[in-house]
């Protein structure tokens, strides 16, 4: 079972149901054409024996959990030549339940904000001569869901266990606990700052007229219950991770692919669909315990669309020595003071050689006869499939 017959079995049930944003309808027609006729095919043909074989389209659509597999390993990639010979830190910074009705109100605004506090956070506090004193780097990525497809924004951050000194003669290595692990910062410490900053953004944003409430968050319009809101929000500990990760290459890769990229649901989490409703696996985290959920299929839906994001978003971003306008710069600063030898970093490559890449397969030499070179052939609408 796919995700695309689940949406387009019940998508009209859907629809009479809830209304649609424009991006959500767009993922609903991309992900429902996807490797089907409407998107055109392709034929592989072999020069030498003649073989034929034709596939479907597939529509790329960054929500389409068929489509994410090319993207994130790309992504992968193109990651190795920012990777530095140190371990890493996993920090995620979560938001509170409360704003959840808002944020899926105010999705841009909101998540915008979000990047902006969380990244502040962790620059300043790693400037700050009393955690680490350097100029720190690091990868964040939004994810905006929970196990059971519930909205939970929270960031991801994969941050390099050290940082540049400020007049960039040398690497600041992290702190050592007593157990010989690092230690970048108290997460206590990083929740609260996070926090402050966060409020400080969103409560400016509100002043501004940037925020909408309404429906359920429309008594936030008072001023008085907004001010109490606020102070609800000041007194709760916001949940904050900072742990250790992998140290290596292939080990930082694989712990990166698994919030690169990701949509709200994998298709091998989906378990079935019989009699209107969807039965998927998730993990419940009270318990470590992995369960089933069978839900009506709108149901399902809807949770999964609570997680498309606005259009143009970017749900990866870069900062400190590892952001873009960096990296020809200080990252390659800290490779040198590292000593960390540059290697050939790979060039743009086709998703034939993407494929040899992951799988150790090739897909240039025609699988009936061994010899021959595979030739593709596009079209712009699908010829009828044998």
């Amino acid at each position: 079972m796919d995700l695309a017959e689940i949406i387009r079995t019940h998508a009209d049930a859907y629809q009479k149901a809830y209304p649609l944003s424009f991006e959500a309808l767009k993922v609903i027609n991309a992900l429902t054409k996807c490797r089907t006729s409407e998107l055109g095919a392709h034929m592989d043909r072999c020069g030498t024996c003649g073989w034929e074989r034709e596939y479907y389209n597939s529509c790329r659509n960054r929500h389409c959990p068929k489509c994410g597999s090319s993207a994130r390993e790309k992504w992968l990639l193109s990651r190795k030549r920012d990777l530095l010979p140190v371990m890493y830190f996993h920090v995620v910074l979560t938001l509170p339940d409360e704003l959840n009705p808002l944020v899926l109100q105010n999705k841009r605004e909101i998540y915008a904000i979000l990047f902006r506090a969380g990244s502040e956070t962790l620059l300043d506090l790693g400037r700050d001569p009393r955690h680490l004193g350097g100029q720190i780097g690091f990868i964040a990525m939004l994810h905006t869901w929970g196990q059971n497809l519930l909205d939970h924004p929270h960031l991801h951050c994969i941050v390099p266990c050290g940082g540049l000194s400020e007049d960039g003669k040398r690497w600041i290595h992290a702190k050592r606990k007593r157990n010989g692990q690092s230690f970048f910062v108290h997460v206590d410490v990083i929740s609260d700052l996070f926090k402050k900053k966060f409020l400080a953004y969103f409560r400016e944003s509100c002043r501004l007229g940037r925020i909408r409430f309404c429906g359920k968050t429309e008594h936030l319009l008072s001023k008085k219950i907004l001010a109490s809101f606020f102070r609800m929000l000041y007194k709760r500990k916001w949940v904050t991770y900072c742990k250790e990760a992998l140290q290596g290459s292939d080990k930082v890769m694989d712990y990166l692919g698994r919030y690169a990229y990701r949509v709200a649901i994998s298709e091998n989490r989906i378990i079935s669909m019989e009699n209107g409703k969807v039965t998927f696996s998730w993990k419940d985290y009270r318990d470590g315990q992995r369960k089933q959920m069978p839900l009506d299929a709108v149901e399902f839906i809807r949770r999964f669309l609570l997680h498309v994001l606005p259009e143009g978003f970017f749900r990866i971003r870069y900062y400190g020595i590892l952001s873009s306008r960096n990296a020809k710069t200080k990252l390659r600063l800290c490779r040198e003071l590292l000593k960390y030898l540059e290697f050939d970093f790979d060039r743009p490559i086709d998703w034939r050689m993407l494929f040899f890449k992951v799988t150790g397969r090739t897909l240039r030499l025609c699988s009936e006869c061994g010899m021959g070179i595979i030739v593709t052939v596009l079209w712009n609408h699908s010829p009828p499939m044998k």
